[in-house]
């Protein structure tokens, strides 16, 4: 297989860049697969909940399901947490970024700010503002994301909830992934 001709990136060519980003597809061709596998390590994680990360990840699904909530929005719930184990302490955005090409703007930004919105259920409980919240009020998505969370993200911790299987969603998370990324939107450039 062709290599590029550089070991700084300043002194690469055209060529060098067509070898890179034929490439690419490669990557995107086992997206899916590579994004499952990071979703089902979420099974061994216990942070103290009544369920583990992968069953609270399905309830969010599943509730986004059987509301009538669109294929991207349930594949959202389904993947709102993905980076619990990677990035504790900024799991929303990492979520979001590895979403972002794929998704719409308010998608996008639901799962971005989703962690911030969750802490109006519990940040009074250390003497923090559970309305922090509201900087984003009169956002376009601030609604969206607060219904996001109430129904979908905040009451996901049942373990005698009757949670859909990951097979039920695996071809919709498999659709997303399919889509042709949005460019002007995988990169902030």
């Amino acid at each position: 297989m062709d290599k590029v001709s550089f070991i700084h990136m300043a002194d690469g060519t055209a060529e060098d860049y067509r070898i890179i980003a034929s490439r690419i597809p490669q990557i995107d061709d086992h997206l899916a697969d590579d994004v499952l596998k990071l979703l089902q390590a979420n099974e061994t994680v216990d942070l103290g909940y009544k369920v583990d990360r992968l069953e609270h990840s399905l309830q969010s699904a599943t509730h986004a399901y059987r509301d009538g909530a669109d294929e991207e929005t349930v594949v959202a719930a389904l993947l709102h947490d993905v980076g619990d184990t990677l990035a504790p302490w900024n799991h929303a955005e990492l979520g979001a970024a590895l979403l972002k090409p794929y998704v719409s703007e308010r998608t996008y930004w639901v799962v971005a700010k989703h962690g911030l919105f969750q802490t109006y259920y519990y940040n009074h409980h250390f003497g923090r503002d559970r309305n922090a919240r509201d900087k984003f009020r009169g956002h376009p998505h601030y609604e969206a994301c607060v219904a996001f969370c109430e129904k979908y993200d905040q009451n996901a911790f049942d373990p005698n909830f009757d949670t859909m299987p990951l097979s039920a969603f695996e071809p919709m998370l498999r659709r997303l992934f399919d889509r042709t990324p949005n460019r002007d939107l995988a990169t902030d450039a």
